[in-house]
């Protein structure tokens, strides 16, 4: 995928078949200078679909591994976000998931804080 000039490619990956990339979606984690942190997802050969997410916009991250993921050194990343277009993102079966779920942790964490923006959570009345 092409981004531009002034734009650093943190992270990427491509979704995995029992440990193997064998898989047109591809993942990025890019950042451009100051001003932005985003999440892509390529998907295809002939025809493209690429989704992005604004970092700061994310508000949760989960986990998932099955045990065949355990074994392959796999797993996936469900990321929730205020997207309207995008609330549920999925990074499918990538490799080192944990550490992948630490950097975005940490990185979300300073996005937020740099825009000022925060959750405001709500409990029921008991």
């Amino acid at each position: 995928m092409k981004f531009d000039e002034d734009c650093e490619v943190i992270w990427h990956d491509r979704k995995r078949f029992l440990g193997m990339p064998l898989s047109f979606t591809r993942y990025y984690l890019v950042k451009k200078g100051n001003e932005w942190i985003k999440i892509f997802r390529h998907k295809g050969l002939l025809s493209s679909l690429i989704d992005e997410v604004n970092l700061y916009r994310c508000f949760d991250l989960r986990l998932h591994a099955s045990l065949v993921d355990k074994i392959v050194g796999t797993g996936t990343i469900l990321v929730d976000s205020n997207d309207s277009a995008m609330p549920e993102f999925s990074l499918l079966h990538i490799k080192n998931p944990y550490k992948v779920r630490d950097l975005l942790s940490s990185l979300i964490e300073i996005e937020r804080k740099k825009r000022r923006v925060g959750i405001t959570e709500f409990q029921a009345p008991q």
